[in-house]
């Protein structure tokens, strides 16, 4: 095989942190699989970089400023408070609010994003961040143990310098959070290899195919229970490869979770170590800038023995290493064979018994030969800083007879907030289940989620969600007899003040245009459970 530059990120903290016990989902999986690459010698044979953790101003490039801010400052105790009783950010049980969330999704989201940032560089062939791959997240919520859908900001970082960027996902469940970002535009293709029916997200039919622009740039291959490596090899290389000479991607991301391995606690396919890791040199073969990252995955010791083995893959070396494992600080986790190996097991492939994976492979393929040509974009120089910090107009921070107070930042940021919203809801009347984010986006919220452990729906009391605040509402009002602001329901003389109303205006502004009188008796009349603007 040709030698391919390589370029591998990892944190060593990210094995520190926990959902908590008994939860599938094990951060530690990194740290196993970092031990095992540096026991087979493998570090040394590719850069290996230190990502910089990610900033909240860095994931609001998709995801909403409050959701970012609730990430920032939730904490196990405070939970219940800050999601409005479980209705809001993080819904159900799959996603809870453990010590270090925050900082957790800042290592994988900045891994995700180094890792783009140096492929759109040039400095390398093949960027891994096995820690990155969480496609379940949503703009304004967490869902299947993903916070910060780290795809989708390094696949944003991509398009800064590329005009399109393939996405393919190879893990047991849908890659939902993925197919949404982009399933407006043409710029993205997803393809998705998943198992449907009854399974968590419940999403990525063959008849998603994406909206407006993205019209057909949507590819969902839905599979069945027991798929082995021979079936999946048959579906996955032709949607490739014709993906690859329809659309012309610039630059591919790979999601390579391993809960599609057999065994695996959540899932359901019947795929080896071998096979998973076919998609990588499949893909390595068309010498197309590729990121690497993690996703799901939960038996450990399998997980870490294919990252190993496809970290192999992207180096070329695979057929070099000794599958027998050699020493390590996990070693005795591999017992008893101690091998670098995931073998299948009995289950049967419904996909070859019913005939259903040709159907799909059919249908997945004719929505590909509708598409006419590689969709073109006008690019431009990407800056590498900004206009004003290249004239020196931006203000420095050290600089304290110009920089902003702290106070002034956040009711500037707040004011911003509460316009922006009263803008995105004049001249219309929203429901009950319509809400509005700081970016004047609106959306539905559904009152049904489906869980990653149970595959099960659970309602969510939509009534019982957070409380809707009735911004400007204010008992001042404008005198004309007098010719002055006085508050409506008190009188205008205070005799107690010598004629003059007590605290007079400045009072008035100081308790933002309510009363006291009436702030005190009924201090709740200003949050009203979804009041319109």
């Amino acid at each position: 095989m040709s030698k391919r530059r390589v370029t591998y990120y990892y944190d060593g903290d990210i094995g520190s942190y926990t959902y908590g016990l008994g939860h599938p989902m094990k951060p530690h999986r990194m740290r196993v699989t970092h031990e095992l690459v540096s026991a087979y010698g493998m570090l040394d044979k590719m850069q290996v970089l230190h990502p910089k953790r990610a900033t909240p101003e860095s994931m609001t490039s998709f995801h909403t400023d409050e959701y970012i801010h609730f990430l920032n400052r939730v904490t196990p105790e405070t939970a219940d408070e800050l999601t409005y009783n479980g209705t809001r950010f993080l819904v159900g049980e799959d996603n809870p609010a453990f010590d270090g969330v925050f900082e957790f999704c800042s290592i994988s989201a900045g891994g995700s994003i180094a890792a783009a940032q140096r492929i759109a560089s040039g400095s390398t062939d093949i960027a891994i961040n096995w820690a990155g791959g969480l496609h379940h997240a949503k703009k304004r919520e967490a869902s299947g143990f993903c916070y910060i859908n780290d795809i989708v900001l390094g696949i944003l970082e991509l398009l800064r310098s590329y005009p399109r960027v393939l996405y393919i996902d190879i893990d047991c469940h849908h890659g939902d959070g993925v197919e949404e970002a982009f399933y407006t535009t043409d710029r993205v293709m997803t393809c998705s290899f998943h198992k449907f029916g009854e399974y968590f997200p419940g999403t990525g039919t063959q008849e998603d195919k994406g909206m407006g622009k993205g019209k057909h740039y949507a590819i969902n291959v839905p599979l069945k229970d027991g798929i082995t490596d021979e079936a999946f090899k048959t579906v996955f290389e032709p949607v490739i490869s014709k993906i690859l000479d329809v659309y012309r991607p610039s630059a591919v991301v790979l999601q390579c979770g391993a809960d599609s391995l057999a065994g695996d606690k959540l899932g359901c396919f019947n795929i080896t170590m071998n096979g998973h890791a076919h998609c990588v040199q499949f893909l390595r073969s068309f010498n197309v800038p590729l990121v690497l990252l993690g996703g799901g995955g939960y038996t450990v010791k399998n997980v870490a023995r294919t990252w190993t083995y496809e970290t192999a893959c992207a180096l070329g070396i695979e057929k070099d290493i000794d599958l027998n494992l050699p020493w390590n600080e996990y070693f005795e986790w591999f017992g008893p064979r101690y091998r670098l190996e995931v073998p299948e097991n009995n289950m049967d492939d419904l996909n070859i018994k019913d005939g259903s994976l040709d159907k799909v492979r059919f249908n997945a393929l004719h929505q590909l030969a509708q598409l006419p040509c590689a969709p073109s974009v006008p690019m431009h120089d990407v800056p590498r800083e900004s206009v004003g910090k290249h004239l020196s107009l931006e203000i420095e921070e050290d600089r304290e007879d110009v920089a902003m107070d702290e106070l002034d930042r956040r009711l500037a940021q707040h004011a911003r907030y509460l316009y922006k919203l009263q803008d995105a809801t004049a001249g219309s009347e929203e429901s009950d289940d319509e809400r509005y984010d700081s970016d004047g986006s609106s959306y539905r919220r559904s009152r049904k989620r489906m869980s990653i452990i149970t595959n099960r729906y659970t309602d969510v009391d939509a009534s019982k969600s957070f409380p809707r605040r009735r911004f400007f509402k204010s008992a001042a009002k404008w005198d004309e007899a007098y010719g002055r602001v006085r508050l409506e329901k008190e009188s205008v003389l205070d005799p107690g003040m010598n004629g003059i109303r007590a605290g007079g205006l400045a009072a008035l502004m100081e308790s933002g245009g309510r009363s006291r009188r009436i702030r005190e008796t009924n201090n709740e009349d200003d949050w009203e459970d979804g009041a319109s603007l």
